[in-house]
């Protein structure tokens, strides 16, 4: 088995069957697989007769998208893994091609971070039209996770995805151990995927509110899992989000200490994870161009 896409989902039952349709259209089943995890949502269940060539695993507790992957990623047998969201999908010419292509063509690469293109579109070459459309390929810190691929044989160097977050920062973790193990990861504009997210709406919904105390509590954890000496890392991180974001409004100062309130019941149990990377890797991250958000 060359490929294995792999998607986990939970309560987007319409998004994922536009993700499938779209991704059936670029799959040879002789070679090509793919697995998809439903995280905790019956509802989800009722279209797995329509997609017979999916090989499907549910979980009837929502155990969250980072432990869901791992449970997952575990069940694949490509060489590539290709990791998409249940709300994304490829638009570039040629996805997988380029994928392995750009694989062969970069051996120390680990993870190729895809292009995204965020927002609803009525077809794909609309979308395609919103790209940054310079050719761009640079080694960088970090991948998108609605979008990427990773090497078999290097994912399974790592620890994988963290089992220890739920949501919203499980990505850098699997990041920082690639590094560390002295592979790259690098970007690469032309292979793009359409992440369709409404993001007025998403905003209406409050979900930044989410996302601001996933990410502030999850980032203490990766900072008490990953860095030599954490401290002033998650003094500094603190310091940013209360002036930026506690001292402004009123909600996220209540999600703020609620964020610091659960890091702090759950560092023992954090703490059992712990792994630093060297000072080699941080000097690494430091030098290396960000990615695009």
């Amino acid at each position: 088995m060359d490929i294995s896409i792999l998607i986990v989902t939970k309560n987007r039952v319409k998004e994922l069957e536009l993700a499938l349709n779209k991704i059936f259209n670029i799959l040879d089943l002789s070679k090509h697989e793919i697995l998809i995890l439903i995280d905790g949502c019956s509802d989800t269940q009722k279209i797995i007769p329509k997609y017979n060539w999916v090989q499907w695993t549910f979980i009837e507790k929502s155990i969250g998208a980072s432990p869901a992957r791992t449970i997952l990623y575990k069940k694949a047998k490509g060489t590539i893994f290709i990791g998409l969201d249940d709300d994304a999908h490829p638009i570039s010419d040629d996805f997988i091609n380029q994928v392995t292509n750009t694989f062969s063509n970069n051996p120390n690469s680990g993870i190729i971070a895809f292009q995204e293109i965020k927002g609803l579109f009525t077809t794909d070459e609309e979308a395609f039209q919103h790209r940054d459309s310079k050719s761009l390929k640079y080694k960088t810190t970090d991948f998108i996770g609605c979008g990427f691929a990773v090497k078999k044989e290097v994912y399974n160097e790592t620890r994988g995805f963290p089992t220890w977050i739920d949501i919203y920062g499980e990505e850098p973790c699997l990041a920082i151990e690639v590094l560390d193990l002295g592979y790259d990861i690098l970007y690469n504009s032309a292979i793009i995927v359409n992440h369709r997210i409404d993001k007025k709406q998403r905003l209406a919904q409050g979900r930044n509110y989410f996302r601001f105390e996933k990410q502030l509590k999850n980032t203490i954890y990766y900072y008490l899992v990953y860095y030599p000496k954490p401290t002033f890392k998650i003094m500094k991180l603190l310091f940013h989000n209360f002036k930026k974001y506690a001292l402004t409004d009123k909600k996220c100062f209540v999600l703020f200490f609620k964020s610091i309130f659960e890091a702090m019941k759950n560092t023992s149990s954090v703490l059992k994870f712990r792994k630093p990377v060297s000072n080699e890797t941080l000097q690494k991250i430091i030098e290396l161009k960000g990615l695009k958000y």
